[in-house]
């Protein structure tokens, strides 16, 4: 789809490759359709590989509904070593003789970690603490007091593999703010030792995965998702004309009559199937909009347009 002033407006499921950041990323994907409004939900490591999704034009507003979505990554967890960045990249700290454990004992501490836990986030992550972002601090040798944060882990099955003693696969699923990286240090650590992580690769946010994806050299207008696509894994309304035209004011709406069900948020769609807007709940009957697109949305045969 295209927008005036600010060219194609959509999705792009792009296969990060190891060794590109997020940033680069999108800076790729600024040159690819010629424009300087991109933005991407939920940040990979250099290292990690697999789903990050790219929000093009006025999509990108629509983008932190994508970063809430559940996250499903595997990853080998290697025991017996711990390092500064806790992956395969880092210096290694400590090494600990685990040869004792078992996959029994594997599968039980990753069920101690499976549910709402706790983790403090890595210093070579990208929070921010005092304006500063971890990893900076990391690299200048600073190392500061960070405060735990709250997720949850639905699913972390572990299975030994069989040409490499003391090395775990492991299939994580998890909610948004979820570091492996950590979880797989609190394993070795629950196992009385250390670990790592290494070969991280995230297979899924939401339902976008593995048919969706596409690798920096495939990507084209041609692969550019519509804005309702974008917001598929959101529960949909479809709108008469005449309601219609109240989302494009930005007006809050009754949530009976329109059916909006459940907690939200919910992808207000024309009847066309084009998303007009998005919208959450207040708190009582009423439903307000979050994001409003102004009737921009088209379809992704439009994109073609766009230059690269």
């Amino acid at each position: 789809m295209s927008d005036a002033g600010a060219g194609v407006t959509g999705l792009v499921v792009v296969d990060k490759e190891a060794g590109w950041t997020s940033h680069d990323v999108v800076a790729r994907c600024r040159r690819i359709f010629g424009q300087r409004r991109v933005g991407h939900a939920g940040t990979l490591d250099p290292d990690a590989t697999g789903v990050l999704l790219v929000g093009l034009g006025r999509a990108t507003r629509l983008l932190r509904f994508l970063t809430a979505l559940p996250k499903t990554y595997t990853t080998d967890i290697v025991l017996g070593t711990a390092t500064a960045t806790l992956d395969a990249s880092g210096v290694v700290l400590a090494t600990y003789d685990m040869s004792h454990v078992t996959p029994a004992d594997v599968a039980a501490a990753a069920a101690g970690l499976t549910g709402e836990i706790e983790q403090v986030p890595p210093m070579v992550s990208a929070v921010k603490v005092g304006g500063r972002r971890l990893h900076e601090l990391a690299r200048e040798g600073v190392e500061v007091e960070r405060a735990a944060r709250r997720v949850t882990v639905s699913r972390f099955a572990t299975a030994p593999d069989p040409e490499r003693p003391g090395v775990y696969r492991a299939e994580v699923v998890c909610s948004s703010g979820t570091y492996i990286r950590v979880l797989a240090e609190d394993l070795g650590q629950a196992l009385g030792g250390g670990a790592h992580v290494a070969n991280l690769r995230r297979t899924r946010i939401g339902s976008f995965g593995a048919a969706d994806m596409h690798q920096l050299d495939a990507i084209g207008p041609d692969r550019v998702l519509t804005a309702a696509q974008g917001m598929r894994d959101l529960d949909a309304v479809t709108v008469d004309a005449a309601t219609a035209a109240s989302i494009r004011t930005g007006l809050p709406l009754d949530r009976v009559p329109l059916g909006a069900v459940g907690d939200g948020p919910w992808a207000m769609l024309d009847e066309a199937g084009e998303l007009l807007a998005v919208y959450e709940a207040t708190g009582s009957d009423r439903i307000r909009p979050a994001v409003v697109l102004a009737g921009s949305a088209g379809s992704a045969a439009s994109a073609g347009s766009a230059g690269r």
